[in-house]
């Protein structure tokens, strides 16, 4: 495995200033023998120290005048994908936007495990103020929540070691397990999870770790009727069931952010519904 030393980071540090564009630089060091995930890693993090120039930083991307381009996601191709220590089937692929359905991800036993010893921690679910970057009690999002360390217990742990493989993505790299209970009638409205590049709240939160560049989440129950995850742009719906996950990605190689990532959870027309989110950053977090 290539690491990045003191000659890779001069590299790194002269394609950023003289414009070289962060997927051909990519491209480049997987070429030369770095996986995929550490040569992203190591573009974003060299284009970071380098943000002083506005043309570096993330932006959404303009359908009219930049469409977002669609590059390779990290996740393995196949119907089937080996994740640490289980097996995880893959249901549907999306290209644009880019998700992947997954069914499997948990057992039935982790699944109900995660509901009872969340249920005595929740609290109200926040959302990031654009303006200030503080997090704020919203109408559009009626859901309670707890947030895991990472690598809290045993529990915790194998299930991060088992979406680090599924995703191909550092586990350093991404906040805690956060586990989120829906009542009837709860809903959250469509949304992006990305940090608005042009709101002065979200440099409070890419200062460490970066911008968010995917999540995945995971469902915890069955849902009898409703709490699907929408995504209006392409009219697509995934259901809740238990063990089954949905992946997006809406960063890419140029730092490009795809506004086709909106998304939200339909209300819950029946029974309640439990999910667990995992939001993976570009660069390691905490």
């Amino acid at each position: 495995m290539r690491v990045v030393d003191a000659a890779w980071q001069e590299w790194l540090s002269s394609n950023v200033a003289r414009g070289c564009t962060p997927g051909s630089m990519i491209d480049a060091m997987v070429q030369a023998g770095f996986a995929d995930g550490d040569a992203r890693v190591a573009v974003h993090h060299a284009f970071d120290h380098h943000s002083a120039d506005p043309a570096m930083a993330a932006s959404v991307a303009d359908p009219a005048t930049q469409p977002y381009r669609y590059d390779a996601a990290p996740v393995a191709r196949g119907n089937l994908i080996r994740a640490d220590d289980r097996d995880v089937r893959v249901l549907l692929r999306c290209e644009r936007p880019q998700l992947v359905v997954f069914a499997d991800l948990l057992s039935v036993a982790e699944c109900a495990e995660l509901i009872e010893r969340s249920r005595n921690r929740l609290n109200r679910s926040t959302t990031v103020n654009p303006l200030t970057g503080h997090e704020d009690v919203i109408r559009n999002r009626t859901s309670e929540g707890v947030w895991y360390r990472r690598g809290e217990d045993e529990l915790i742990a194998r299930i991060e070691r088992r979406i680090e493989s599924l995703t191909n993505w550092p586990l350093e790299n991404g906040e805690g397990l956060q586990v989120l209970h829906y009542d009837t009638s709860g809903e959250y409205s469509p949304h992006f999870d990305f940090f608005a590049p042009d709101q002065p709240g979200s440099a409070v939160h890419t200062a460490q770790g970066g911008q968010r560049v995917a999540t995945l989440i995971v469902y915890l129950n069955d849902v009898a009727d409703g709490g699907e995850t929408v995504f209006p742009a392409v009219g697509l719906s995934v259901a809740a069931r238990a063990g089954g996950a949905v992946y997006f990605r809406y960063m890419n190689g140029e730092r490009q952010l795809d506004p086709s990532s909106l998304h939200g959870g339909a209300p819950v027309l029946a029974g309640d519904k439990w999910i667990m989110t995992k939001w993976l950053r570009e660069r390691a977090y905490g």
